[in-house]
């Protein structure tokens, strides 16, 4: 090798490093390797990222220095998470605590105000403005350590619901303070210094909240299908909410989140889109973040003198301390759990995003000097290592305490829960699976098991074939959620014994079919497929007509007949319901009689439930098309029956799916049937009992002389 190509070599390597392809391939090499070698000493991965910048940064190896692109990549990680915390908050649960989060959101913004204030202007000597910048810079938090209660399922936990909800409340606070201070020191608070942020400000929130969702929902209708422009879509939201709130002389931490905020209702928590959100930020973007809050903490701050330590350690324990005490004082306010305590201060207790912003800008001004900004850079250091620490500890132990996001109380074993699609049409086979995503419960580790029936006939090889190409799209578009599947074919003499057979073999506890085609007259008299499987299976069966997107609606109408609470599957359809009301962001209207509606309002009061949830009285159910009157274009239509002979069987609801299809042609459907006990079903003795066939015809010769009610 000759020495030119040593020199390039050697050159390449360089520190700081110069090449973007080399920089970017060790930033990757960090995200990938940090946390798998961190944690075999059970330190988590937030802290080895951090701790990695500060190796790599300027005041280390200085293989990294800031830089345009470092700067970039940090400043889309840091919007990511405060957009992800305020698209996963659970509106209906944060509707439901909003007076607990300006609690909170109170404490945790006065209470290190109060210590920090008389701590900067008395002991540390500091004037009037810089104390109270100072001080001020102490009540911000940034969720560094959101992704944690992320990975371990309690997102929606209420104590992290009132910590996000605070988060903006302080934050906001803060930065508006900040804004007063700049302004104060170039002399311009004045009444047009109020009016203009006040004016600013007010535009912001209508453009986020009047017009952007309007827009959002416009967008996804129309290309339901293109999965990469409703993501490129959803990052161009962020980043001009983000300016927006520049413009309106806000941080854009501030509209990133309140994006998020915008777009809650419009994003299921389960969907393929939600997936690539999240899997794109906790991949590169909020990586970066961390590794660059590490990169600007300079330890060598310690060996400036006395003075600098002393500044460095008493911000410190101040920031901590007035964290800890906010947390505390509302866990006793509002009776939490120490796990929750714990949760809330861990959460609360990470400076960094907006301590910088703060800090940096009274540098720039002049109010604060040196010692202050690197006191705070350590403060940044160890208090995100305390925040991820006491976040993991408090995550680990509220799942101990059986506190997790989802609540169950159905007959199901939940862990044990198995979903199963029997595919039959293809064009509505993604609108389904998007369906059976939503309700499936996150603590099965069951996949959702999706079958397809040939018939056995001289083209059954043939329709095999055909039926596992089928199904190997069905498995390719269930990857994009990350949605396991296990796909199946069987050969049945007919459709509806095989799918019957396959729900005994996996013990189904749900079959979710598509809604039933129009059949012909002899279809009809010797057995309906929908009406057969109906009839050789116990399982809760939901059919389904999906032809709108799910983002079009506003509500979820359902429709209960007296007697329904008395089912076996009673308890589980409510809570399917619930659930997919809750991954909506929408409420809930029953349509019921007074009695059933008493054993409603008693299930909702146990499960606590926060999807919120109206009630219609209708009493005369022998007149299904009366329940037409409380229907509108903008919901999801959910119409309970039951299987012939149980308890809320009435005659009214007899072929109750081909009636709403044609009469509610526009809306999406479901009809649930619920479970019942296993007993000897009628079409184990078709074959040598008439007694159905004759009822069919009957039944028809009926039909052919009554009128048409739809």
């Amino acid at each position: 090798m000759n020495k030119n190509a040593l020199d390039h070599i050697q050159h390449a390597f360089e520190a700081p490093l110069k090449s973007p392809v080399l920089i970017f391939a060790l930033v990757l090499f960090i995200i990938l390797l940090s946390p798998i070698l961190l944690r075999k000493i059970r330190i988590p991965g937030i802290i080895g990222l951090i701790m990695s910048g500060v190796v790599i940064g300027p005041h280390g190896l200085n293989w990294l220095e800031k830089n345009s692109a470092v700067d970039l990549f940090s400043t889309i990680g840091l919007l990511y998470i405060m957009f992800i915390a305020g698209l996963e908050l659970d509106m209906n649960e944060f509707k439901k605590t909003k007076h607990k989060s300006i609690w909170f959101g109170f404490f945790t913004f006065i209470i290190p105000i109060t210590i920090g204030f008389p701590v900067c202007y008395y002991a540390l000597g500091y004037d009037f403005l810089p104390s109270l910048l100072i001080a001020s810079m102490f009540a911000t938090h940034t969720l560094v350590s959101y992704p944690i209660v992320n990975s371990y399922g309690i997102s929606k936990n209420e104590a992290v619901a009132i910590t996000i909800g605070g988060t903006i409340l302080t934050d906001t606070a803060v930065l508006i303070i900040l804004a007063v201070i700049s302004g104060a020191t170039q002399g311009s608070i004045n009444n047009e210094f109020w009016v203009t942020l006040g004016v600013s400000f007010t535009i912001f929130l209508f453009i986020m909240f009047g017009i952007i969702p309007r827009i959002a929902k416009w967008f996804f209708e129309k290309v339901e299908s293109e999965k990469t422009a409703n993501y490129i879509f959803v990052l161009a939201v962020v980043f001009f909410a983000a300016f927006l709130a520049e413009i309106a002389g806000l941080e854009p931490i501030i509209g990133a989140f309140v994006a998020g905020l915008a777009l809650n209702k419009l994003i299921p928590h389960s969907s393929a889109l939600m997936n690539r959100i999240e899997f794109i930020g906790n991949s590169i973007f909020i990586p970066f973040f961390l590794i660059s809050v590490g990169m600007i903490v300079d330890v060598s701050v310690l060996t400036h003198g006395p003075t600098a330590l002393i500044v460095a350690c008493t911000l410190t324990v101040v920031a901590v301390v007035g964290k800890y005490l906010a947390a505390w004082i509302t866990q006793i306010f509002f009776k939490y759990t120490k796990a929750q305590r714990n949760v809330i201060f861990g959460l609360s207790s990470a400076h960094a995003a907006a301590t910088l912003a703060v800090i940096m800008v009274g540098h720039r001004n002049g109010l604060i000097d040196d010692s202050v900004l690197n006191g705070t850079i350590l403060l940044i250091l160890v208090t995100c290592i305390i925040s991820t620490l006491a976040t993991e500890s408090a995550s680990k132990k509220v799942i101990m305490d059986g506190d997790q996001d989802e609540q169950h109380f159905s007959e199901v074993n939940e862990k044990d829960e198995q979903l199963m699609i029997p595919i039959a049409n293809l064009n509505n086979m993604e609108s389904i699976l998007d369906f059976a995503t939503l309700i499936k419960s996150k603590k099965s580790p069951h996949p959702i098991n999706v079958v397809s029936v040939v018939a056995d006939n001289q083209q059954a090889a043939q329709n095999m074939a055909t039926a596992r190409k089928n199904l190997d799209n069905t498995a390719k578009y269930a990857s994009g959620s990350e949605t396991e599947v296990a796909v199946m074919t069987t050969v049945d003499i007919n459709i509806a014994s095989g799918i019957s057979t396959s729900a005994r073999d996996i013990m189904a506890d749900c079959l979710i079919l598509g809604w039933p085609q129009e059949s012909g007259f002899i279809e009809k008299i010797v057995g309906e497929k929908t009406e057969s499987i109906l009839n050789r299976t116990d399982a809760n069966l939901f059919m389904c007509r999906f032809d709108k997107p799910f983002v079009s609606h506003k509500s979820i109408i359902c429709f209960v007949p007296p007697l329904a609470e008395s089912e076996l599957g009673f308890e589980y359809w409510m809570e399917k319901m619930l659930k997919l009301a809750q991954e909506l962001s929408i409420s809930l209207k029953f349509v019921c009689n007074a009695h059933t509606q008493l054993a409603l309002e008693k299930y909702l009061q146990e499960v606590s439930s926060s999807v919120p949830s109206i009630f219609e009285n209708y009493e005369d159910w022998d007149n299904v098309y009366g329940l037409s009157s409380f229907t509108d274009e903008s919901s999801l239509l959910a119409f309970v029956s039951s299987r012939s002979g149980e308890v809320s069987y009435r005659d009214s609801l007899d072929g109750l799916a081909k009636r709403i299809g044609r009469f509610f042609k526009e809306q999406n459907l479901i009809l649930i049937f619920p479970s019942r006990l296993p007993n000897q079903h009628i079409d184990d003795y078709e074959d040598m009992n008439p007694a159905p066939i004759f009822r069919k015809i009957s039944k028809e010769i009926g039909n052919m002389f009554s009128k048409d009610k739809s």
